[in-house]
C-alpha cells in the first residue's frame, strides 16, 4: 500500500475492496490507474461493487483541507481531493468484512482468533487449565490466579484481571468494557 501511494504521488489512497452488495454502501468509481473519479452512495443501481474499506494513507498536506471545526472527511475533504485529482484507490487483496457494529467486530475477531490459531498458533496462549480455545493476551496484561479465559476472548493492553476467581468467557458474548446489558464477564 505505501509503494502504491509512493507510485501515484498524490495527497490520498483509500483501500477499496469489492462486496457482493454494493447498495448498502458507498461505492467508489476509480479508472484503470486507481484514480478516484467519484463516490456514490448506495447506489439503486449497479455503479461499482467497490466500496470503501477504511484504509487510508494520506500525505501530510491533507491536514491543510481539514477546517478548525467538526468536518466530514467523506463528504468535505474525499470530493475536494477528487476534484483535484489528488486520491486514488487500490484494490485489497484478501479477506474483509465491515466490524461497524458491535456483533460484526466481535464475530470478526472470533474469524481473526481462527486464522491465528491455523496461521500462527504459538501468538496464542496453549489450551492449559484456565485457558479454553483461542485466548490472544497482549504481553502487558495481567491474569490473576484461578481466572478462567475462553473460548474466543483477546485482552488488550494493560488490562488486569485479577480479582480472586474471575471468568472471561465467549468473545462472542461480550466486548470487556463495553456496556452490552447482557456481559459474560466478572466474578
Amino acid at each position: 500500500m505505501v509503494n502504491f501511494h509512493k507510485h501515484h504521488g498524490k495527497e490520498g489512497t483509500i483501500v477499496v475492496t469489492r462486496v457482493e452488495e454494493p447498495s448498502k454502501y458507498g461505492v467508489v468509481v476509480y479508472d484503470e490507474v486507481g484514480r478516484i473519479e467519484r463516490f456514490v452512495e448506495k447506489p439503486q443501481e449497479f455503479v461499482s461493487n467497490k466500496i470503501n474499506a477504511g484504509l487510508y494513507i494520506f500525505s501530510p498536506t491533507i491536514l491543510n483541507r481539514i477546517e478548525v471545526k467538526p468536518t466530514s472527511i467523506e463528504k468535505e475533504v474525499f470530493p475536494a481531493m477528487v476534484k483535484e485529482n489528488q486520491i486514488y484507490a487500490m484494490e485489497l487483496q484478501g479477506f474483509w468484512m465491515d466490524v461497524g457494529q458491535p456483533k460484526d467486530f466481535l464475530t470478526g475477531m472470533c474469524l481473526y482468533l481462527q486464522s491465528l490459531r491455523a496461521k500462527s498458533p504459538h501468538l496464542l496462549l496453549p489450551s492449559e487449565a484456565g485457558i479454553v480455545g483461542n485466548v490472544l493476551v497482549d504481553p502487558s496484561a495481567k491474569i490473576g490466579r484461578n481466572c478462567r479465559i475462553g473460548p474466543n476472548v483477546t485482552i488488550g493492553l494493560n488490562v488486569v484481571t485479577a480479582v480472586a476467581q474471575s471468568e472471561v468467557t465467549s468473545l462472542a458474548a461480550s466486548i470487556r468494557g463495553w456496556n452490552c446489558g447482557k456481559c459474560a464477564c466478572g466474578p
